[in-house]
């Protein structure tokens, strides 16, 4: 495996390959992302993994410098799973002039949800997505389906720019007992460990109902975050959407619940397609 800092280094490095598989990260690597690598190894001819903790998508009261740096484990953890190439940058290197240019995605799909508890934050995730795209001249880009919004809003950012680009979106990696792997797990307490299954647990009623028939969606917003509220959550929202544009549902459409709350100081999300 071969690990590389700069933008010289990586060009040279890609030059003998055409179809670079690419797995953005921000580092502190769990069995969720090894799962996005293994994933990408089939789709491409070289596994290229990016590690760069984005200044963009924080907001200042946000945990920019307490996220974790695990380089070392990281790279340890992805030459064991077969990755290829790892780019590291550091923020001079990947943002040598403060980064004025951005992309804004619509205020439709990007102001409601998680964009509605982090304002501006989807901004900074599709300007770095698009740089590292850029960077990395990636031909496929693997993403997890637990950051759902996320993987929308590249997809449908790829789309409107012509991006020649396959976007694949992974299933939610998770513990024994159901919790989405996530680096903010390790926030948890023990106690709080115990208790974060119920996330998830919450979702699979939520979904139940729906599969079940019940169009009542307020109501089952409404129990849904009482019984997280019940039991310490402070829930940011828990709700039912459409997949592809995360809008209230019609009749018909392809459902998706999703959930975002604080256990303690950590949030956490998750989401479970129906």
């Amino acid at each position: 495996m071969q690990i590389v800092h700069t933008l010289a280094e990586l060009r040279q490095a890609l030059a003998p390959f055409r179809h670079p598989a690419v797995v953005p990260t921000m580092g502190n690597l769990h069995q969720g992302h090894l799962e996005l690598v293994r994933a990408a190894q089939s789709l491409g001819d070289v596994t290229l993994v990016t590690i760069f903790v984005n200044r963009l998508q924080f907001a200042p009261h946000e945990d920019f410098d307490r996220y974790p740096r695990t380089l070392e484990s990281d790279y340890a953890q992805l030459a064991a799973a077969g990755c290829g190439l790892v780019f590291a940058p550091s923020e001079d290197e990947l943002y040598p002039l403060p980064q004025t240019f951005k992309v804004q995605p619509p205020s439709e799909l990007s102001d409601v949800l998680e964009g509605y508890f982090r304002p501006g934050f989807f901004t900074g995730v599709c300007t770095i997505v698009m740089k590292l795209l850029a960077c990395t001249q990636a031909r496929t880009a693997v993403f997890g389906k637990k950051d759902y919004q996320q993987l929308m809003l590249v997809r449908q950012m790829v789309q409107q720019f012509a991006m020649p680009i396959d976007i694949v979106g992974v299933e939610t990696c998770r513990d024994a007992d159901g919790l989405a792997l996530s680096s903010r797990n390790g926030y948890l307490t023990t106690s709080e460990r115990e208790r974060a299954v119920l996330l998830s647990q919450t979702l699979q009623v939520f979904a139940k109902a729906l599969r079940l028939g019940s169009t009542d969606y307020s109501l089952l917003e409404t129990q849904a975050q009482q019984a997280l509220a019940a039991a310490g959550w402070a829930p940011d929202y828990v709700t039912v959407r459409r997949r592809y544009d995360l809008q209230p549902p019609q009749a018909g459409d392809a459902l998706v619940v999703l959930a975002a709350a604080r256990l303690g100081a950590t949030r956490l999300i998750d989401n479970l397609e129906v």
